[in-house]
């Protein structure tokens, strides 16, 4: 039976520098996918393990189905073996000694289940992960990828209350990866299960995910549906972080309802998003992303002169480096041809909803 997750003011502190989670609270409900994404060292893997019960968290309440699992401050501390959960790993942790069908059928030996709807399972489960004809297989002649979906059906063939899966994805080739993560989503739903799944690949988690929560430095900055997290990000980091890589610096001079103007110098202004609430005179970072930058365009209200100072054509789409405003920008335009010379005048088209102005506090803000 699929559970909620509630995780509540969650900390956990090593014995020395910072805490590697710092407050977090966030809930799954179930059936959802939540993806926590962030760069390593982040606290996202240790705020799954004090999930599964394998870090003893030092604040903080975990609750799994309603039932609290963990509470420090009231002595609570399940072991991992008593929460019913499903684990998977970034490395495929099968027995290279059984085959196929003995990896997937061990977990249910253990819960007095009968031979015959073991084996009913464990071929439902084979079927739901593309392995029925490889059942009776030793697990170590498999590729990779079909290793993690043993690992996978292993997991969920006695349907765990939650699921965590921690970078399971990231040891495989980059076929076989963008293949299975494309899979799993559909496997998930299909089992109507809970999970929460753990990425430092932005792209995964657009893709599996209900909701993502961006970490960094043990804090949780952000949690929302993928649109959200891609169109109205919370800080310069999260919005630098899942693909907003260039930066204009201006200073706000003049706000309309969720719009403003940005003076960049030299008596050149634009519009932009304020998605934070900034008062008029202070100095703000536009942060855009490559592909919302249009070479070429005299259209709206933000629209520029510069200059294209470097090309990389990539077959189906080129990356142009351009100077802006002073500032050296990237842009990526679709399509099978370069448009543009290296050392091109031309005009540049910057979409105001696209460009999302934040407070600049400075270098350590985003960096």
């Amino acid at each position: 039976m699929t559970a909620t997750l509630d995780v509540t003011d969650l900390r956990k502190q090593f014995s020395v520098g910072r805490p590697a989670i710092d407050g977090v609270s966030f809930a799954v409900p179930a059936g959802e996918i939540v993806v926590l994404l962030g760069p390593s060292g982040c606290g996202k893997t240790t705020t799954l393990r004090c999930v599964a019960g394998l870090e003893h968290p030092t604040g903080g309440v975990i609750s799994i189905a309603g039932k609290v699992v963990s509470s420090p401050a009231r002595g609570i501390l399940v072991p991992p073996r008593l929460r019913d959960l499903g684990m998977v790993f970034q490395s495929y942790a099968v027995w290279p000694h059984m085959t196929v069908r003995q990896n997937v059928v061990y977990p249910l030996k253990h819960r007095r289940i009968a031979r015959g709807e073991a084996n009913r399972k464990v071929d439902e489960v084979l079927k739901l992960v593309g392995l029925s004809e490889y059942a009776d297989r030793p697990v170590v002649a498999l590729s990779g990828g079909q290793m993690q979906r043993v690992a996978l059906a292993r997991s969920i063939v006695y349907r765990p209350q939650l699921l965590l899966l921690d970078e399971p994805l990231s040891n495989l080739d980059a076929k076989l990866r963008l293949r299975l993560r494309d899979d799993l989503r559909v496997i998930l739903k299909q089992t109507g299960m809970t999970a929460l799944y753990v990425t430092h690949d932005q792209a995964e988690a657009v893709v599996l995910g209900d909701r993502i929560g961006v970490m960094r430095d043990g804090k949780l900055l952000q949690i929302g549906t993928p649109d959200q997290i891609y169109n109205r990000p919370a800080d310069l980091f999260v919005a630098n972080f899942t693909g907003a890589t260039n930066e204009l610096a201006g200073t706000l001079v003049e706000r309309n309802g969720e719009f403003g103007t940005v003076d960049f110098g030299d008596g050149r202004r634009g519009q932009a998003a304020l998605l934070q609430p900034l008062k008029v005179g202070e100095k703000v970072r536009i942060a855009l992303r490559p592909e919302n930058i249009a070479i070429g365009s005299h259209d709206g209200a933000n629209n520029f002169p510069a200059r294209v100072i470097d090309r990389r054509y990539q077959g189906t789409q080129t990356v142009y480096d351009i100077d802006l405003l002073g500032r050296r920008l990237e842009v990526l335009e679709l399509g099978t041809a370069a448009r543009h010379q290296v050392g091109t005048e031309t005009r540049v088209a910057l979409p105001r909803e696209g460009c999302w102005a934040y407070r600049d506090t400075g270098p350590s803000s985003y960096e």
